[in-house]
């Protein structure tokens, strides 16, 4: 499978060791152990998909986030520092987030189409989601999608 996003996390890692940055081949190095392990976990080992590795990556993203967090409460400004900088390589392979306007664009249109056939209640909030997921995954964070869309049902 050429020109994957594994591929190009693996030519990305050799170009920073390569050029000697640390954090950028650490955080590398990191990714392409959990694709690894996630590869050979189950019953049998498989190749990722690209979608498969992207959903990786971004939880590996949220963990970089939550230690950020973790780090600056606890006054470590030098460990939230360093999550930072891996979270903006992690960044630079996932696509660009959503922004709020968009994000409301893509779930009042949802709502919009599924009130007007008629489903309502708990029923209205699956079908929205289902409608939703494809479009905001790794672009958004699925509480706060879901957050919104129970506003706009509400």
């Amino acid at each position: 499978m050429s020109g994957s996003l594994k591929d190009r996390l693996q030519a990305d890692l050799v170009a920073a060791i390569r050029s000697r940055n640390e954090v950028q081949s650490a955080t590398l190095r990191l990714a392409l152990s959990a694709v690894a392990t996630e590869e050979v976990a189950g019953a049998q080992s498989r190749q990722l998909t690209d979608d498969e590795v992207l959903a990786l990556l971004n939880r590996e993203a949220k963990k970089r986030r939550e230690a950020i967090a973790a780090f600056t409460d606890a006054g470590r400004s030098d460990r939230a520092a360093a999550e930072q900088a891996e979270l903006d390589v992690l960044t630079g392979y996932l696509p660009a987030p959503l922004t709020p306007t968009e994000l409301a664009a893509i779930i009042d249109t949802a709502v919009a189409e599924v009130t007007a056939s008629g489903v309502a209640g708990g029923k209205a909030m699956g079908a929205v989601m289902k409608r939703i997921t494809p479009q905001v995954t790794g672009r958004a964070d699925g509480a706060a999608v879901a957050a919104l869309v129970r506003e706009r049902l509400g």
